[in-house]
């Protein structure tokens, strides 16, 4: 399936606008769903002529949802891709005691992008075709000191994401599920810069490519696969003593 028309919810992200610019080089359309129009001023010049229109709302906002792709759909006509690359990365242990900031960690990762999954699902069942992307994290295969109330979020998105594209199987319908590694971009600014990180311009090369695809459960970049199996079998006595995984 060629993909021509493409809608990023979650415009504003780092990833997201790499992935729009390397995108626009293919003569895609594209509609971008956003919270903060002003912010996305600079990105929409740099789209030029396959920038098509934007929404623009608060994505914890579940009642715009059907809205906002209704919107999508009358300026594109359909929707060949979906991306969703909002979220956010909450302080650990302030999540640890205070309810408000984990819930708006669900909400943020995990709940806003179920209510938006739902009519983009629906629109694809009608085309019978189109692909969902949705970047999840690494951080949701174990849980760790340093990120499990994100990572618990994180985790529960990938499950949903299993059972809806077994629902979706064979309906024309394809659903990806991106597990990204930490990347270098305003979200982490705040972080320790080290080997693990990677660059927007990466991980979004590889996105590209993996759509072209049927490996539906990714990691991006691809060496985390590796990482990653070692963290989730490794037994809790031995995980427990590896401080650079078990410590803050």
């Amino acid at each position: 399936m060629a993909i021509k028309k493409i809608v990023f919810i979650g415009a504003n992200s780092a990833v997201a606008k790499t992935l729009a610019l390397q995108f626009a080089e293919q003569e895609v359309e594209i509609f971008c769903l956003a919270r903060n129009e002003a912010s996305l001023e600079k990105h929409i010049k740099a789209l030029g002529g396959a920038y098509k229109g934007g929404y623009f709302f608060d994505f914890c906002d579940y009642s715009q949802a059907k809205a906002a792709i209704q919107a999508a759909v009358s300026v594109l006509g359909h929707i060949d891709l979906a991306v969703f690359a909002h979220g956010t990365l909450p302080d650990q242990v302030v999540s640890e005691f205070d309810m408000a900031v984990t819930l708006d960690c669900f909400e943020n990762n995990l709940l806003s992008v179920i209510a938006l999954l739902m009519p983009v699902k629906q629109q694809m069942l009608l085309q019978k075709t189109g692909k969902i992307a949705v970047i999840s994290s690494v951080a949701g295969i174990r849980g760790r000191p340093r990120n499990f109330t994100y990572g618990a979020a994180k985790g529960a998105l990938s499950l949903y994401l299993q059972g809806l594209r077994s629902v979706l199987w064979d309906t024309g319908v394809e659903v990806y599920d991106f597990k990204m590694g930490p990347v270098d971009s305003p979200m982490t600014i705040d972080h320790e810069k080290n080997f693990s990180f990677a660059s927007c311009d990466q991980v979004s090369a590889r996105i590209i490519k993996l759509l072209k695809t049927r490996q539906y459960q990714a990691f991006v970049p691809g060496y985390w696969r590796w990482v990653m199996l070692a963290v989730r079998i490794m037994p809790e006595r031995l995980f427990q003593r590896l401080g650079f995984l078990s410590d803050r």
